[in-house]
């Protein structure tokens, strides 16, 4: 019925759907593995399934020219299609799909450049940071460098940060220079990354090299 369907309905020929190589997920008698041994006897169905579809960014994109046609920046690959037979509270067997995701990036330059100045230390009052940012880079006056340890793992895992425009020191067309308060530095050191943090594409658009504090 559902490849029938596809053949007829546009919207699901675009969807894709693994292998079947599992026993029809319906009807089966409760707490068991039985088929219907009701008065209806209906037959073994394929009734619970799995498909997906990826909508690239290029599909929309590509129409523009800003990316070629033939580039996927998304892809999904199944890695297991099974159902599970030893569930036995419905008349059905439950079915799951593990895949494996990839995104390529956007760009393949970091929107912004940044980078510390000089020896940096706990027992220092202030710290100086120097970045630069692509031509047509999105700025905010709610960007911000946040200092992170090489192991951080969210946004928020920063120890201390600067305002790119609050404290801004200097700045000229190629590049701009702010300070960072040492006050919230570990005194033990350690080693350290520099983010910078864009409020208009709510991410991380710049990472300095690892630097020992």
């Amino acid at each position: 019925q559902l490849n029938m369907a596809k053949k007829k309905e546009a919207f699901l020929k675009e969807f894709k759907e693994g292998p079947l190589q599992f026993k029809p997920t319906y009807k089966f008698d409760r707490d068991s593995e039985v088929y219907d041994t009701s008065e209806k006897k209906r037959k073994p169905a394929w009734t619970d399934r799995i498909l997906w579809k990826v909508k690239n960014p290029c599909e929309v994109a590509s129409k523009e020219g800003e990316f070629p046609e033939e580039e996927n920046l998304i892809s999904v690959t199944l890695n297991n299609y099974v159902s599970h037979m030893n569930y036995g509270i419905s008349d059905h067997k439950p079915v799951t799909g593990t895949f494996k995701l990839e995104m390529k990036p956007l760009v393949s330059d970091p929107l912004v450049v940044l980078s510390p100045e000089g020896e940096w230390s706990a027992e220092q009052q202030d710290v100086h940071i120097r970045y630069s940012v692509v031509p047509e880079f999105p700025s905010s006056a709610w960007d911000w460098i946040g200092l992170f340890q090489v192991t951080f793992r969210h946004v928020n895992d920063y120890i201390t940060y600067a305002w790119v425009e609050d404290d801004e020191i200097s700045s000229n067309k190629h590049s701009r220079q702010v300070y960072m308060s040492t006050s919230e530095i570990p005194k033990m050191g350690g080693e350290f990354l520099l983010c910078y943090y864009s409020n208009n594409l709510h991410s991380v658009v710049g990472i300095s090299e690892p630097f020992q504090v």
